[in-house]
Protein backbone atom coordinates (compact mmCIF):
# COMPACT_ATOMS: atom_id res chain seq x y z
CA UNK A 1 0.00 0.00 0.00
CA UNK A 2 3.04 2.47 0.41
CA UNK A 3 4.21 1.60 -2.50
CA UNK A 4 1.36 3.02 -4.17
CA UNK A 5 1.29 6.02 -2.53
CA UNK A 6 4.73 6.60 -2.99
CA UNK A 7 3.54 6.14 -6.66
CA UNK A 8 1.02 8.19 -6.99
CA UNK A 9 2.84 11.24 -5.36
CA UNK A 10 5.39 10.93 -7.84
CA UNK A 11 3.08 10.73 -10.62
CA UNK A 12 0.91 14.03 -9.07
CA UNK A 13 4.45 15.68 -8.87
CA UNK A 14 5.86 14.84 -12.16
CA UNK A 15 2.35 16.32 -13.81
CA UNK A 16 2.62 19.50 -12.13
CA UNK A 17 6.57 19.90 -13.43
CA UNK A 18 5.28 18.67 -16.87
CA UNK A 19 2.02 21.86 -15.84
CA UNK A 20 4.84 24.83 -16.15
CA UNK A 21 4.98 26.70 -18.69
CA UNK A 22 8.67 27.28 -19.99
CA UNK A 23 8.81 31.01 -20.25
CA UNK A 24 8.92 30.89 -16.86
CA UNK A 25 11.53 28.26 -16.34
CA UNK A 26 15.04 28.20 -17.61
CA UNK A 27 15.01 24.19 -17.92
CA UNK A 28 15.15 24.83 -21.87
CA UNK A 29 18.17 26.56 -21.63
CA UNK A 30 21.66 25.38 -24.12
CA UNK A 31 24.57 25.11 -22.23
CA UNK A 32 27.06 27.17 -23.86
CA UNK A 33 31.18 27.26 -21.53
CA UNK A 34 29.52 28.65 -18.52
CA UNK A 35 27.17 30.27 -19.70
CA UNK A 36 23.46 29.14 -20.55
CA UNK A 37 21.60 30.55 -23.41
CA UNK A 38 17.85 30.22 -23.25
CA UNK A 39 16.17 29.22 -26.51
CA UNK A 40 12.53 30.17 -25.78
CA UNK A 41 9.71 31.90 -28.31
CA UNK A 42 7.37 34.49 -25.99
CA UNK A 43 4.06 33.12 -26.30
CA UNK A 44 2.49 37.22 -26.55
CA UNK A 45 4.53 38.90 -29.02
CA UNK A 46 6.09 35.56 -30.94
CA UNK A 47 9.74 36.99 -30.23
CA UNK A 48 12.78 34.77 -29.16
CA UNK A 49 13.93 36.08 -25.94
CA UNK A 50 17.16 37.23 -25.67
CA UNK A 51 18.99 36.09 -22.32
CA UNK A 52 21.79 34.24 -21.10
CA UNK A 53 22.89 33.37 -17.68
CA UNK A 54 25.66 32.07 -15.76
CA UNK A 55 25.73 30.88 -12.34
CA UNK A 56 28.38 31.31 -9.45
CA UNK A 57 28.90 29.19 -6.19
CA UNK A 58 31.43 31.55 -5.72
CA UNK A 59 30.05 34.65 -3.46
CA UNK A 60 30.28 35.91 -0.15
CA UNK A 61 28.81 38.43 2.23
CA UNK A 62 30.41 39.82 5.42
CA UNK A 63 27.06 38.83 7.23
CA UNK A 64 27.00 35.39 5.94
CA UNK A 65 29.31 32.25 7.16
CA UNK A 66 29.00 30.06 4.04
CA UNK A 67 28.41 31.13 0.35
CA UNK A 68 25.32 31.27 -1.41
CA UNK A 69 25.20 31.40 -5.68
CA UNK A 70 24.63 34.15 -7.59
CA UNK A 71 23.33 34.80 -11.02
CA UNK A 72 24.53 37.05 -13.78
CA UNK A 73 22.28 37.42 -16.64
CA UNK A 74 22.75 39.12 -20.13
CA UNK A 75 19.37 40.37 -21.27
CA UNK A 76 17.23 42.76 -23.30
CA UNK A 77 14.04 44.19 -21.18
CA UNK A 78 11.41 46.89 -22.28
CA UNK A 79 13.90 46.53 -26.16
CA UNK A 80 17.36 47.87 -23.63
CA UNK A 81 19.70 45.78 -22.72
CA UNK A 82 20.22 44.78 -19.40
CA UNK A 83 23.13 43.25 -17.36
CA UNK A 84 21.21 41.79 -13.95
CA UNK A 85 22.92 40.07 -10.69
CA UNK A 86 20.91 38.12 -8.31
CA UNK A 87 21.95 36.82 -5.10
CA UNK A 88 20.12 34.52 -2.82
CA UNK A 89 20.58 37.38 0.63
CA UNK A 90 20.17 41.44 0.83
CA UNK A 91 23.40 42.91 -1.19
CA UNK A 92 22.09 47.07 -0.95
CA UNK A 93 19.58 49.65 -2.02
CA UNK A 94 20.02 52.13 -4.05
CA UNK A 95 20.73 54.69 -1.48
CA UNK A 96 23.05 52.98 0.68
CA UNK A 97 25.54 50.28 -1.58
CA UNK A 98 27.74 50.80 -4.48
CA UNK A 99 28.75 47.97 -7.07
CA UNK A 100 31.80 47.80 -8.72
CA UNK A 101 33.51 45.37 -11.01
CA UNK A 102 36.59 44.51 -12.37
CA UNK A 103 37.25 41.33 -15.64
CA UNK A 104 40.72 39.66 -15.10
CA UNK A 105 43.51 42.16 -14.24
CA UNK A 106 42.21 45.27 -16.43
CA UNK A 107 41.26 48.25 -14.21
CA UNK A 108 38.22 48.13 -12.18
CA UNK A 109 34.83 50.17 -12.42
CA UNK A 110 32.63 51.66 -9.93
CA UNK A 111 29.06 51.21 -11.54
CA UNK A 112 26.08 53.34 -11.98
CA UNK A 113 24.29 50.21 -11.04
CA UNK A 114 20.34 50.25 -9.63
CA UNK A 115 19.53 48.13 -6.88
CA UNK A 116 16.04 46.73 -7.12
CA UNK A 117 13.25 46.98 -4.29
CA UNK A 118 13.52 42.98 -3.13
CA UNK A 119 17.55 44.13 -1.87
CA UNK A 120 19.12 41.37 -4.16
CA UNK A 121 19.26 42.13 -7.45
CA UNK A 122 21.43 44.92 -9.25
CA UNK A 123 21.01 45.68 -12.34
CA UNK A 124 23.09 47.80 -14.86
CA UNK A 125 20.51 49.33 -17.08
CA UNK A 126 22.68 52.87 -18.84
CA UNK A 127 23.74 51.63 -22.14
CA UNK A 128 27.22 53.10 -21.85
CA UNK A 129 27.61 51.25 -18.94
CA UNK A 130 26.06 48.05 -20.27
CA UNK A 131 28.43 48.44 -23.66
CA UNK A 132 31.25 49.37 -21.56
CA UNK A 133 30.40 46.05 -19.24
CA UNK A 134 29.79 43.49 -22.43
CA UNK A 135 33.31 44.85 -23.97
CA UNK A 136 35.24 43.77 -21.17
CA UNK A 137 33.31 40.89 -20.74
CA UNK A 138 33.67 39.75 -24.34
CA UNK A 139 37.69 38.85 -23.83
CA UNK A 140 37.82 38.28 -20.43
CA UNK A 141 38.05 34.76 -18.16
CA UNK A 142 36.96 36.30 -14.72
CA UNK A 143 34.91 38.42 -13.78
CA UNK A 144 35.47 40.22 -10.19
CA UNK A 145 31.94 41.54 -8.60
CA UNK A 146 32.18 43.76 -5.21
CA UNK A 147 29.35 45.21 -3.29
CA UNK A 148 29.62 48.11 -0.54
CA UNK A 149 26.20 48.38 1.49
CA UNK A 150 26.03 50.50 4.74
CA UNK A 151 23.00 47.36 5.53
CA UNK A 152 23.84 44.68 4.47
CA UNK A 153 27.75 44.08 4.63
CA UNK A 154 30.50 43.65 1.93
CA UNK A 155 29.28 41.10 -0.87
CA UNK A 156 31.77 39.71 -3.29
CA UNK A 157 31.07 37.32 -6.16
CA UNK A 158 33.52 35.70 -8.69
CA UNK A 159 32.47 34.40 -12.33
CA UNK A 160 33.83 31.95 -15.08
CA UNK A 161 33.26 33.40 -18.04
CA UNK A 162 34.26 30.77 -20.78
CA UNK A 163 31.57 31.17 -23.44
CA UNK A 164 31.10 34.34 -22.86
CA UNK A 165 31.00 35.93 -27.01
CA UNK A 166 27.88 33.66 -27.88
CA UNK A 167 26.53 34.56 -24.51
CA UNK A 168 26.47 38.20 -25.33
CA UNK A 169 25.02 37.29 -28.85
CA UNK A 170 22.38 35.37 -27.52
CA UNK A 171 21.42 37.72 -24.41
CA UNK A 172 21.38 40.85 -26.81
CA UNK A 173 20.17 39.37 -29.73
CA UNK A 174 16.80 41.48 -29.87
CA UNK A 175 18.38 44.88 -28.35
CA UNK A 176 21.78 44.89 -29.66
CA UNK A 177 24.07 47.40 -28.61
CA UNK A 178 25.12 50.09 -31.03
CA UNK A 179 28.87 50.03 -31.96
CA UNK A 180 28.94 53.65 -32.15
CA UNK A 181 28.49 54.30 -28.70
CA UNK A 182 31.46 55.05 -26.78
CA UNK A 183 31.58 53.69 -23.21
CA UNK A 184 31.67 56.23 -20.10
CA UNK A 185 35.42 55.29 -18.52
CA UNK A 186 35.24 55.39 -14.85
CA UNK A 187 38.47 53.82 -13.27
CA UNK A 188 37.99 52.48 -9.48
CA UNK A 189 41.75 53.73 -9.31
CA UNK A 190 41.23 57.10 -10.33
CA UNK A 191 38.79 57.35 -7.71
Amino acid sequence: MRAVGTIVAALMLSACAAARDPFVSNASAVPSGDWRIERQVDRITGIPLSSAFTISKNSSNSLFPYALPVQLNLLCFKDQPIVRMVFNFKVGSNREATLGYRFDDKPGHEADARFLQDYKTVVIEDKPEVAQFVSELATSDVLYVRIRSLNSGRTTAEFRLNGAPAAIEAGYAGCPLSTDQRPRRRSAQAQ
